[in-house]
């Protein structure tokens, strides 16, 4: 009688956590949709024709397939030199990054270095308090940076965040037993953290880069206040101004070749979707390549600070 009664509870608490997981599927796949619907309907969009586009038909798939907005965008100057400019500043920021917060993170997750517990406080402050945008502007003016890349990479150089995220990292992967084995094999500090730590510290950088990547290539606020320089304009910028500001002067030259096919409106629809399309798509790209270390970079960095 006892072992039919546990056969019947364990029947129920199977058949409740069966429901909650078909339950918790159903909701995740509706988020799915919600969240992936956007990204196929600009792409669809993007390779529409104009008429379609601008008459609603494009719903889930390219309607009169066309590379009208594509090649509306490389007619340009402006936005191939953006897109050079971002994918500069991207790559540079983010090696400057992720040197620059290895540097910070080791040290502090060395037990033997004295005072790091101060500093610790200290780097946390900042990300509670900042000077603001009007110091920090004529601090980046003050020190000649002004209309140059460095102006939108030198004080985002460090992310606060990352570098407890990389410092927690070496805490919990590096044990201090390798460090004892190096010193007494004659190994320096920076040639233990060259040969050994890096090596065994793939996952957190790949994190790195991730995390510092996205931002520089997202960035738009930094590149618009420092550089006024037009030819050193961000894709961003460029965007911005397209999507935002309606910069009909320029899309009308842009598209002064193709205006006897299509109506004006429609073609500037059209190379919104297309430029949404080439700025998310590096991002896409680099994400596959990173993602089995990035995944397992962020969990294990983060389990405790």
């Amino acid at each position: 009688m006892k072992l039919k009664t546990n056969q019947s509870e364990f029947r129920k608490f199977y058949m409740g956590d069966r429901i909650f997981t078909v339950c918790c599927n159903v909701i995740l796949f509706l988020v799915l949709l919600v969240t992936l619907y956007p990204i196929i309907f600009i792409i669809s969009a993007s390779f529409s024709g104009v008429q379609a586009v601008t008459q609603g038909r494009v719903w889930l798939l390219p309607v009169d397939f066309s590379l009208e907005g594509y090649k509306a965008v490389f007619r340009s100057q402006e936005i191939p030199q953006g897109f050079i400019n971002s994918v500069y500043v991207t790559c540079l920021g983010t090696t400057v990054n992720v040197v620059l917060t290895l540097m910070l993170a080791y040290p502090l997750s060395r037990k033997d270095l004295y005072g790091r517990n101060v500093v610790t406080a200290l780097i946390a402050f900042t990300m509670l308090f900042s000077g603001g945008m009007i110091p920090s502007f004529l601090l980046v003016r003050n020190l000649g940076l002004y209309n140059t890349f460095w102006a939108v990479i030198i004080p985002g150089a460090v992310s606060v965040y990352n570098a407890i995220i990389a410092r927690t990292f070496f805490q919990t992967n590096i044990p201090p037993d390798l460090l004892e084995a190096a010193v007494l094999d004659g190994c320096s500090d920076f040639r233990f953290l060259a040969k050994v730590v890096l090596p065994l510290s793939a996952p957190i950088i790949a994190v790195l880069v991730m995390f510092y990547a996205v931002g520089h290539w997202n960035n738009y606020f930094s590149a618009m206040i420092y550089l006024k320089d037009p030819a050193k304009k961000t894709f961003q910028v460029v965007l911005r101004d397209i999507l935002i500001m309606n910069r009909d002067v320029e899309l009308n030259n842009m598209i002064r070749d193709v205006n006897i096919l299509f109506r004006q409106q429609g073609l500037v629809m059209l190379l919104k979707y297309s430029l949404i399309v080439i700025g998310s798509a590096p991002m896409m790209l680099l994400y596959p390549f990173i993602q089995k270390h990035f995944i397992k970079g962020i969990m294990v960095g983060s389990i405790k600070g």
